[in-house]
């Protein structure tokens, strides 16, 4: 039986995830970069500024990086 559908899971990660994490210390960074790209962390920081109440972002950021390490 051949299989129709590329494996979703390949074994090796390819060369552009690669490329694109490779500042990335775990998913807190890569977290960090999509909502800085897309204006959320903007909106967070304005938020967490006119209220005066902190945002956890640096906590959780640091969380999620020791807990999902790429390496």
């Amino acid at each position: 039986m051949s299989n129709k559908f590329p494996n979703p899971f390949p074994e090796q990660t390819p060369s552009w995830v690669k490329k694109m994490l490779k500042n990335d210390k775990g998913l807190g960074d890569t977290i960090e970069r999509i909502t800085t790209k897309t204006g959320i962390k903007n909106a967070v920081d304005y938020v967490s500024e006119k209220t005066g109440k902190d945002c956890g972002c640096q906590k959780r950021k640091e969380y999620l990086n020791s807990r999902f390490k790429y390496n």
